[in-house]
């Protein structure tokens, strides 16, 4: 997979590619259908996305951006994983931010030159979203670009209320604690991305260590207590994944926490890729230590069992 970067990089695509724009943050089952529906379109020299990194409203209206659900390098790798062959990737800068619909179309039309633009029902593009799917009907009926237009991706959740799959969608689900919900969306556990950094360290102590996690500015779930999984070294640990504060030891630093299951090794320094596979419970305080290594017991023990079981199962849809 090629990566372009910038206004020029985009400019400089392949002629000929069946091509979407969009953030793309958590690669979703719609964005997926997406790039199905570009991969399998005739007389195309390829799949490419245009996506903006980070969001334009980290410039725009920084209080409103919304946190990300995937660091760029795992949307790279999602996205190369999913068959696409080229990213451009536009930085929110001035030059950016101030393209017209109209200018932004023109410089798809005659410098890209895709074959193909898939795009869903509700896309908008241009300064202050002036390019609605309207608009760029009009346009492409005038051009030699084809216009694919799909639905939303509509699934039932574990309550089984069906509903239309999207990034806001995801986020509420995990400020919830509901990451099952969240894989559904997703067509994969949600993963946490972050470098193991020193913490309190009391987990060896107890016999219980711990990976702790900086995942930087990626959404984190509800407060409590997770059934995750973790590849090293190519082999995937079950993981008792703790996120919130440590309210038995009285310290109220948001810390993520992650014990994996039967690794032995130093992980200080490493990215680490944490999926998220089940709720376990809330955090809570423990009247001391010894009550805290009981349930920390039941914790691993339920982990151990439930990763198991996603391991061996698709995830229902």
């Amino acid at each position: 997979m090629q990566i372009h970067d910038g206004i020029h990089g985009l400019e400089n695509l392949p002629a000929g590619l069946a091509l979407s724009v969009g953030n793309f943050d958590g690669l979703h089952r719609g964005h997926r259908r997406i790039i199905e529906l570009a991969r399998s379109l005739p007389n195309s020299t390829g799949v490419a996305v245009v996506t903006f990194e980070p969001h334009p409203f980290t410039v725009l209206r920084p209080e409103h951006a919304p946190p990300r659900l995937t660091p760029l390098p795992l949307k790279i790798e999602l996205l190369r994983e999913a068959g696409v062959d080229h990213v451009a990737i536009l930085p929110p800068t001035t030059n950016v931010l101030n393209l017209t619909a109209e200018h932004f179309w023109h410089i798809l039309r005659d410098k890209a030159r895709p074959a193909h633009l898939i795009e869903g029902d509700s896309f908008t593009f241009g300064k202050g979203r002036g390019g609605t799917i309207d608009r760029l009907r009009e346009w492409t009926d005038q051009s030699q670009v084809q216009l694919h237009i799909i639905d939303s991706v509509e699934i039932p959740l574990l309550d089984l209320k069906v509903t239309p799959v999207s990034s806001s969608l995801i986020r509420w689900l995990l400020v919830a604690g509901r990451v099952r919900d969240a894989a559904i969306c997703l067509g994969r556990p949600y993963t946490l991305q972050g470098v193991v950094v020193k913490g309190f360290q009391r987990g060896r102590t107890i016999g219980v260590p711990t990976a702790n996690l900086d995942c930087g500015e990626q959404l984190l779930p509800a407060e409590g207590v997770y059934v995750g999984r973790c590849r090293v070294e190519q082999i995937d640990y079950p993981a008792a994944v703790s996120i919130g504060t440590l309210p038995t030891f009285g310290d109220d630093r948001l810390q993520i926490e992650a014990h994996l299951i039967g690794y032995t090794g130093d992980l200080y320094g490493r990215t680490l890729r944490l999926e998220l596979i089940d709720w376990i419970r809330e955090q809570q305080k423990f009247p001391g230590v010894d009550a805290l290594k009981r349930r920390l017991g039941i914790d691993i023990e339920r982990a151990k069992v439930r990763s198991a079981l996603d391991a061996s199962r698709p995830i229902a849809v």
